[in-house]
């Protein structure tokens, strides 16, 4: 890859861990295109782990379904690094929903952390600006993902004390919204939305911190209470 001593260091370096060739290529040529350094591109857990280690990207992309049995191991490298490396930002890109690792991937630290599904992502704009957005400390969640990890905790009671309305605010915050953003989602005004933010910061214990990460973590709270139900 080619890069000049001015912009070299403003780019986001990415590893990036996918076992289909062509979809792995095709992902290095469009992060490539939209200016991030791509430092590797790894085909399985294990040297997408070693890479990491390595070189300690500014974010990394991974794949949920990886060798040798296909199931999780991506999702659980992603975990790994979570844990190892927290200055490494982690976005998910899977063709589904692994509800109990997306739970533990979105629990304990809320920030730098997307999960996205590949069928949905149809347009590459959106999937850079995500990339960009948790490379930066933010979340990106697929609205599927939000959907159905909400939906494990339908029954439990940080749940049943929201009313309609704040689920649906809820669900909106879980996607990284702005207040003006879930106004104009929700048709009502910016007013409204901010007594709902603080209607459910109260219902589930939310102190005020002085940062805006009451929002995420008022999404996770509600994750893993659903955990037990």
């Amino acid at each position: 890859m080619n890069t000049t001593p001015t912009d070299a260091a403003d780019r986001l370096r990415v590893i990036l861990a996918e076992d289909s060739v062509l979809l792995r290529d095709g992902l290095v040529r469009l992060l490539q295109a939209a200016g991030l350094e791509v430092v590797d591109a790894c085909p399985d857990a294990t040297s997408f782990l070693a890479s990491v280690r390595e070189h300690r990207p500014d974010i990394v992309v991974v794949d949920v379904r990886m060798p040798p049995t296909f199931t999780a191991e991506g999702l659980q490298a992603a975990l790994v690094v979570r844990e190892e490396l927290p200055e490494v930002a982690v976005v998910v890109l899977s063709q589904y929903v692994e509800e109990t690792y997306a739970t533990e991937l979105l629990a304990g630290r809320p920030r730098g952390v997307g999960y996205l599904l590949k069928d949905r992502v149809a347009d590459t704009g959106e999937f850079i600006e995500a990339i960009r957005t948790v490379a930066g400390g933010g979340t990106a969640l697929d609205p599927e993902v939000v959907s159905q990890l909400m939906s494990r905790a339908r029954h439990t009671d940080p749940l049943s004390r929201l009313t309609p309305r704040e689920q649906d605010v809820m669900r909106l915050m879980a996607q990284g919204r702005t207040n003006s953003a879930i106004s104009r989602e929700l048709f009502i005004g910016e007013g409204a939305v901010e007594k709902n933010v603080s209607s459910i910061f109260t219902k589930l214990d939310l102190a005020p911190t002085g940062d805006d990460h009451r929002r995420v973590l008022a999404v996770l709270q509600w994750l893993e209470h659903g955990e037990d139900g």
